[in-house]
């Protein structure tokens, strides 16, 4: 299970496609199996979502397809 103490040496990154905003996206870390953190870049200490890596993947294949728009 992944804690809030697993994550403090998060490395946290934003897509590609966030176009360079600063405080504009979601952010995530990688390199935690089986989950995918996720939190708001405009609140970098709040909450992190924790997705299953499986349920993340399809929701950006959905993005990627245009289907979840």
């Amino acid at each position: 299970m992944t804690t809030a103490s697993d994550l403090a040496g998060a490395e946290w990154h934003k897509s590609s496609y966030s176009d360079g905003g600063a405080n504009n996206c979601v952010e995530i870390a990688d390199g935690f199996p089986g989950v995918v953190p996720v939190r708001d870049s405009k609140n970098p200490a709040g909450h992190v979502l924790l997705f299953p890596a499986a349920a993340w993947s399809a929701f950006v294949g959905g993005m990627t397809a245009d289907r979840l728009r």
